[in-house]
């Protein structure tokens, strides 16, 4: 749980300093004002990454060298975390104390799910929507997958750069190809054990939020076949002739059915909506079983856009241990049944939260 945040020139926040209380907040507002950039901090302080950017950069509030996120978290003990970021760099601190490596550091911060209307692409979008999604959850439970992930993106660069070279560079190439084995197989192994464990967790939420019985069905498909060195072998006079690596877990997908059909092609607009909640609470429930804490839970404006059947449900879903910590442009939406009456609420205006 987070207890406090404080911001410094991240967004559109030239500083600020929240309480949080162990349930959750809802900040409510107009769109463009900063709602979803307090998620993002939260998320930024907690994971080192965000949903909504590649890199750290772009959140540095116009005009300035840099960010400062700031917290303190814990249920028993509590322990301060902090990252500031400057010159595409980040430091990172727990208690005071700088850490040397983002994997020392987020062993010692929490863990997060992050839903938002955008969620519905994990069902109609492209397979990278649904490979970013596995990183981001594989990455928080296994240490090695986040560092595995790094390099194998980096060697797939290189490599392909030498492949668009186009000369005499087979040596090399295929010595970037033995490094793409090394990762590729650590990141082939998880994400087909995460997948795994997903998918009957997120049928049974499909069915208790729609009320139906419908069947949710995923399978992850290997980029490779399941061998990575046979299919770099199969593909390699292909690769020359096209200039890129053809094979590996950048080309994974995972294919998503609703009652044995395509879900991108099949499924209704509510039928998608309520996949990608219950892919999102698949994750949560994974997460908390394999992480060994509780995640926090960080819900950008998605309550106005469900009925209140799907909300009710929802909120049922959501682990009463867990924090939440909504935003919304308003709180029609709101009612008894939910729960959320005695919750606090900032109002979120132009940088500023009263």
């Amino acid at each position: 749980m987070l207890h406090s945040l404080r911001l410094q020139n991240f967004r559109c926040f030239e500083s600020l300093s929240l309480e949080l209380e162990s349930g959750g907040g809802i900040f409510v507002g107009n769109n463009a004002q900063g709602k979803t950039s307090i998620l993002e901090a939260v998320c930024v302080l907690l994971r080192l990454s965000s949903p909504r950017a590649k890199r750290l950069q772009p959140m540095v509030q116009f005009d300035h060298a840099g960010f400062g996120i700031a917290g303190e978290a814990g249920e028993d003990d509590e322990f301060s975390l902090k990252v500031n970021f400057s010159k595409g760099k980040a430091v990172m601190s727990v208690d005071g104390e700088e850490l040397s490596t983002q994997s020392a550091y987020l062993q010692n911060s929490g863990l997060v799910v992050w839903m938002g209307n955008e969620d519905v692409e994990l069902v109609k979008g492209s397979g990278g929507v649904r490979r970013h999604y596995l990183d981001f959850l594989c990455s928080q439970i296994n240490p090695r997958y986040r560092v595995a992930l790094s390099r194998y993106r980096k060697v797939l660069k290189a490599r392909n750069l030498l492949l668009k070279d186009g000369g005499n560079r087979d040596q090399e190439v295929r010595a970037f190809g033995e490094l793409l084995i090394e990762y590729g197989d650590v990141l082939h192994v998880v994400r087909d054990e995460v997948v795994r464990g997903l998918m009957p967790r997120a049928a049974a939420v499909q069915v208790a939020i729609s009320g139906l019985d419908e069947v949710l069905g995923m399978d992850y498909v290997s980029g490779c076949g399941g061998n990575m060195r046979q299919a770099l072998e199969m593909t390699y006079e292909s690769e020359r002739r096209q200039r890129q690596t053809l094979a590996g877990p950048h080309r994974d997908e995972v294919k998503l059915t609703i009652n044995g059909m395509a879900a991108s092609d099949y499924a209704s607009e509510g039928q998608q909506r309520t996949m990608a909640l219950a892919l999102k609470l698949a994750q949560g429930e994974i997460l908390h079983e394999r992480g060994g804490k509780c995640p926090i839970y960080l819900l950008d404006d998605i309550f106005g856009e469900l009925d209140p059947t799907r909300r009710n449900a929802l909120m049922g879903h959501l682990p009463e241990g867990s924090q939440k910590l909504i935003t919304t442009t308003n709180v029609d939406w709101l009612s008894e049944e939910l729960g959320l009456d005695s919750w606090s609420r900032y109002e979120v205006t132009a940088g500023k939260v009263y």
